[in-house]
């Protein structure tokens, strides 16, 4: 299929060996090279068509981004040079970083300006959002890990993106590598301004903000710094936890900042790295991605408070945790034992002590919230050694992992109690049949030969899990999270997957028969190594084998 790029064109669609279109005569090879074959994106100003290169072997696919002035005035016209010449020039200067589009051709014909980008093939996190529902704390601190990145790299090359928003970040289904895209903010109509014709550096300015909601004050203010960036980054970051756009969201009258906190299950740590990239001061908010990744690195740190000190500092009458002992003229033996009782009660209500009853309690908190589960760990201590305070939490974490045997009551018990994330657990051959789990997350856990049967899953997190052997007969997952799964040989029978998730999963051997995949994101490749039957309902409704058609 042919694409027609002519924005007046009454029938677009073409046969693909057509050279002119035939309901308009326009050239449909572009540059006699450009084959379009439909529109990914339109805005009043600019066009995204996906095409191919038939000028190169195997015809690979291309972005070709149409900038079309609305009015044809000279300085309209000349507003709209500027714009493509800047967009090109920008993503000429980027690179070829591997997480950024490349930019591969630009050139004006006929008053029409178009970027030949390179194609990024998966889905935004917007489409992952409405798909999958709003992303748990780790998935979204994963983003977060990714993106900055980007970002740091972009300041680096004196670059403000300043459209930074979930449409605008592809996770790509070659490596699930999340790629950052469209740096022209020109998605937007042309001001009325501009069209009345005024000023037309006012018309300019006034036009390529960004989108309203994620871009801040300074940026509206079209004053954009790089510090922008962090802004827009926060509230795209805000969307995934809460699924809502920064416009559905109320606003504190006094402050001006989002108000969300109520909207969102989150540390308080995290909430106040969130709230510091969200800050409408500038100067309140993290300066640079550099800053915002050492404060996320620092939430798997332990908690730093002021008793820090005294939990390594010798035992010195200066630390002032050791209590003044007994003059030697004054044997101990000699303390009449009123004079202990006395002692005792002193110490107990001493600040030393209440400040050694609040260090206890701080390390107790680092601990696992299966802990008291599992019933394999003391306070702070286990057969293998003591944990210290400071020990990094990671540490501690991977230490009692390898040392706690899960139980399926453990886990249930710990749920109840408000904890969701199981990530990089190893929960092998666990027995949790008719469990009520919605919304957990299994994050890269181990759940080799997990019994799922019959229980209630929905919108559960299995991205890349080790799933081999588990059992899942109808049981609900719909709306799961599956990516890059491993679910060789599971049995699936009966399974609720409406809506799941399985892109890039390993479904050799898994048994589908009477399996509901409407909606599920799979291919037709993945499919063809799993067991299927005519009861099984494919993506697209049909019934049986014939859906994969």
């Amino acid at each position: 299929m042919s694409y027609c790029l002519n924005p007046a064109c009454t029938n677009p669609n073409n046969p693909n060996e057509n050279v002119d279109c035939q309901a308009c005569g326009s050239q449909l090879l572009l540059r006699d090279r450009y084959r379009s074959s439909r529109i990914l994106g339109r805005g009043g100003f600019a066009t995204t068509f996906l095409a191919i290169d038939e000028s190169l072997p195997g015809e690979p696919t291309c972005v070709i981004k149409q900038l079309r002035p609305v009015l044809t005035a000279e300085h309209i016209l000349e507003m709209s040079r500027e714009l493509f010449q800047r967009e090109a020039a920008t993503l000429g200067k980027i690179g070829n970083h591997p997480q950024l589009p490349r930019l591969l051709d630009y050139f004006e014909l006929k008053n029409d300006f178009y970027l030949v980008q390179e194609y990024v093939s998966g889905a935004t996190l917007q489409q992952d959002v409405r798909r999958s529902g709003a992303f748990d704390e780790a998935r979204a601190k994963q983003v977060l890990l990714e993106v900055l990145p980007l970002l740091d790299y972009l300041h680096q090359q004196q670059v403000i993106h300043r459209d930074v928003k979930p449409a605008n970040v592809i996770q790509r289904s070659l490596d699930s590598k999340y790629v950052l895209i469209d740096f022209g903010a020109v998605k937007d109509q042309v001001s009325q301004t501009a069209m009345l014709g005024s000023d037309p550096d006012e018309a300019f300015t006034t036009f390529a903000v960004g989108t309203p909601g994620f871009a801040p004050p300074e940026q509206m203010a079209m004053r954009p710094v790089y510090a922008s960036d962090i802004y827009s980054l926060g509230v795209t970051c805000l969307y995934l936890l809460t699924g809502k756009s920064p416009k559905d969201l109320n606003y504190n009258p006094t402050t001006g900042e989002l108000d969300w906190q109520n909207l969102v299950n989150i540390s308080p740590a995290f909430e106040k790295v969130l709230t510091t990239m969200m800050a409408t001061s500038l100067r309140d908010r993290y300066q640079s991605a550099k800053h915002v990744l050492q404060a996320l690195e620092q939430l798997n740190q332990p908690t730093h408070s002021p008793l820090a000190p005294y939990q390594t500092a010798p035992s010195t009458p200066s630390s002032g945790l050791q209590r003044t002992p007994p003059p030697l003229t004054t044997p101990r033996s000699q303390i009449s034992s009123r004079q202990e009782s006395a002692a005792a009660r002193r110490q107990k209500s001493s600040p030393t002590s209440r400040i050694a009853s609040r260090i206890r309690a701080q390390n107790q908190r680092l601990g696992d919230p299966l802990d008291e589960s599992v019933g394999s760990l003391s306070r702070g201590h286990n057969r293998a050694g003591s944990f210290t305070a400071g020990q990094p939490r990671s540490e501690v974490t991977a230490a009692r992992s390898k040392q706690a045997k899960v139980t399926p009551k453990g886990l249930l018990h710990a749920y109840s109690r408000g904890s969701r994330d199981f990530s990089g657990r190893d929960l092998r051959d666990l027995d949790l049949r008719k469990a009520i789990l919605p919304e957990i997350n299994f994050h890269e856990a181990k759940l080799q030969g997990v019994n799922f049967k019959g229980t209630e899953l929905h919108k559960a997190n299995f991205g890349r899990a080790t799933l081999t052997n588990a059992k899942f007969t109808d049981a609900n997952l719909s709306e799961a999270y599956l990516s890059y799964a491993d679910l060789e040989g599971a049995d699936l029978r009966g399974a609720n997957l409406i809506d799941a998730h399985l892109t890039n999963a390993n479904l050799r051997g898994a048994n589908l028969c009477g399996a509901n995949l409407t909606g599920a994101s799979v291919s037709v490749s993945q499919l063809a190594f799993a067991q299927v039957n005519w009861l099984t309902v494919m993506p697209n409704g049909k019934r049986g084998k014939k859906g994969l058609r």
